[in-house]
């Protein structure tokens, strides 16, 4: 009762603004970005969550401490020197990256609210700048929440107003327990396993393999043990289980494991620390890993 009662606050307090506020990011911001872009209120981000992400942590760096830094994990602008705040070109290019972390209208499926929430409440597996909500009832989770069902004409995409609060003990919710397990049921385990995982094995020409960056920190693949070079299958089958949290099955260009790596012309996401490992949606590695999000066998 506390959770959908905190929800309907905010979402009265987002509903509010006046309409002609409220704007989407305009022409630059549906170019790449794009389809959510569209879709997200840029007013409510300039005014309540980038704020969020330049709040400081308890234990753990600000958000803008590790993604305003340039590289592959930079979705933020960095602020001049002196300055405490971002100038309004500044906020637009910001909306436009943090755009590429949201699946409007599914919070759960959002890497800008999944990878910093604990995993017993419905969040990923990574994030090594830690984990700053313990749970979906964190004020600011359920303001980022709001903001990603909320439409830029003040519309809600979908809503958890009316869901249920949790069940004893189950802190995620119905939503969260969900949705672990909405992907596994779609994407082909022995195709991960002969054709996927190799993949993210595989040298890299100029970049470190994906198991160099991802079997450390930011992890989705298990370390190998010392002196060996595969994986066994219980290990593989909590690759399998992780690298899920990456893909939306059916769709190859809303799944970061195929965007992260993939060229920014060819369709891929502004980030990647490791670097761009294929150039064109044409590269034999990409079209492997797109027919298994689709579900085929390659």
């Amino acid at each position: 009762m506390v959770r959908a009662s905190t929800l309907l606050i905010v979402t009265l307090l987002f509903a509010q603004q006046p309409a002609a506020q409220r704007g989407g990011g305009g022409a630059a911001a549906q170019q790449g970005g794009a389809s959510a872009a569209a879709m997200l209120d840029y007013e409510i981000f300039k005014t309540r969550v980038q704020p969020i992400l330049m709040s400081p942590r308890k234990g753990n760096a600000r958000c803008i401490s590790c993604h305003s830094s340039g590289g592959g994990d930079a979705y933020l602008d960095p602020l001049a020197p002196g300055s405490t705040t971002y100038t309004e070109e500044q906020t637009r290019r910001n909306f436009e990256r943090v755009a590429r972390l949201v699946t409007p209208g599914e919070p759960l499926k959002s890497v800008l609210l999944t990878n910093p929430l604990a995993e017993e409440a419905g969040g990923s597996h990574w994030h090594s700048g830690g984990k700053h909500w313990q749970s979906q009832d964190n004020p600011e989770w359920q303001t980022l929440a709001v903001w990603v069902r909320t439409r830029p004409t003040g519309g809600v995409v979908s809503s958890l107003i009316s869901t249920p609060p949790a069940a004893p003990g189950s802190p995620a919710g119905p939503a969260a327990q969900a949705a672990p397990g909405t992907a596994t049921a779609k994407l082909d385990f022995e195709v991960f396993k002969t054709r996927v995982q190799p993949i993210l094995m595989s040298p890299r020409k100029g970049n470190a393999r994906c198991i160099s960056c991802h079997s450390t920190g930011n992890a989705y693949l298990e370390p190998l043990a010392p002196g060996t070079t595969t994986y066994t299958d219980e290990q593989t089958r909590r690759n399998f289980e992780r690298v899920l949290r990456l893909v939306t099955p059916g769709d190859p260009l809303k799944s970061l494991l195929l965007t992260n790596p993939l060229a920014e012309e060819a369709g891929g996401s502004h980030w990647h620390g490791g670097g761009k490992h294929w150039q064109s949606q044409d590269n034999p590695e990409w079209q492997t890993l797109a027919a298994w999000v689709r579900g085929g066998r390659p």
